[in-house]
C-alpha cells in the first residue's frame, strides 16, 4: 500500500449547516461540494479537506481527538477566528479543529489528525502496515505516522467502541484503488468499495476500528 497525501477527514453529524459556516466564515475554506448527504469543504479541493456527512444524533466521540489545520502566519489565522479563540476550535458537535504553523504553500491544509487510542505506540506500528511511515513524536511525546507531509498522531485513550462514531473515516489519496483493493483483500481488511463521480475508494478497516479510506482521484476529477 503506497498512500500519497491525507486527502480528507470524514465526520458523521446531525446537523452540517452551522459546521460549514464556521469553516467557511473562519477557517479560511470554501464549500467544494455540497450533496444532500454530505458537504465536502476546504481550502483548495486537491489538498487537505473536511467531509460532513449527515447521520442521525447524537454522536460519540470515539477515535477523534482534533483534526488539526496546517497556516504559514498563525497571528493571522487568529485574528480570522471569533473573539476569545484558542488555537483550537470547536466547529460544533464535538469537532475539534487545532490550528498549527508551519511552513505550507496552502493555508489550512491538513497538518495532523490526532486519534485516541489504547496503546499509541503499538497503534502507529499498525499503521505501518497500511502504508503510513513511522515519523518523529509530536512535541508533547505523542507517537505518529506520516503520509506526504502530514501526519495521524496518537494520544493514550480509550476510543471505546461507539455505536454513532463522531469519526466517519480517514482518507489517503493514491494512484490506483483498484491495485490498493486487491491488497486489501490479500488481508482480508476491505469493509467497502465505492465508484462515484469523481473518484474510486477501497474502504478498509484500520486499528482500533478507525475506517481508512484509499482514494483515486479520476482522470475526470473536476472539484475546485
Amino acid at each position: 500500500m503506497e498512500p500519497k497525501t491525507l486527502d480528507h477527514v470524514a465526520f458523521w453529524v446531525t446537523d452540517r449547516h452551522p459546521l460549514v459556516e464556521f469553516a467557511t466564515d473562519h477557517l479560511g475554506m470554501h464549500v467544494i461540494d455540497a450533496q444532500e448527504n454530505f458537504t465536502l469543504i476546504g481550502s483548495n479541493a486537491r489538498r487537505g479537506k473536511l467531509t460532513l456527512f449527515a447521520a442521525e444524533g447524537p454522536r460519540e466521540r470515539g477515535a477523534i481527538k482534533h483534526v488539526a489545520l496546517r497556516v504559514s502566519d498563525l497571528e493571522s489565522a487568529r485574528a480570522a477566528l471569533p473573539d476569545g479563540s484558542g488555537d483550537e476550535v470547536e466547529l460544533g458537535e464535538g469537532l475539534r479543529v487545532r490550528l498549527v504553523e508551519a511552513p505550507t504553500d496552502v493555508d489550512y491544509d491538513l497538518d495532523h489528525v490526532a486519534l485516541f487510542a489504547r496503546d499509541p505506540a503499538r497503534t502507529a506500528d499498525e499503521y505501518t502496515s497500511l502504508g503510513f511511515e513511522h515519523a518523529v513524536p509530536s512535541d508533547e511525546g505523542n507517537p505518529r505516522v506520516e503520509v506526504g507531509g502530514a501526519y495521524i498522531e496518537f494520544h493514550e485513550g480509550d476510543p471505546g467502541e461507539p455505536e454513532k462514531p463522531l469519526l466517519n473515516h480517514l482518507a489517503v489519496l493514491v494512484d490506483s484503488a483498484d491495485d490498493h483493493t486487491a491488497e486489501a483483500e490479500d488481508l482480508g481488511i476491505v469493509e467497502s468499495v465505492v465508484d462515484a463521480a469523481n473518484t474510486r475508494a477501497v474502504f478498509v478497516w484500520g486499528p482500533e476500528r478507525v475506517r481508512i479510506e484509499y482514494v483515486e482521484h479520476k482522470p475526470t476529477f473536476s472539484l475546485q
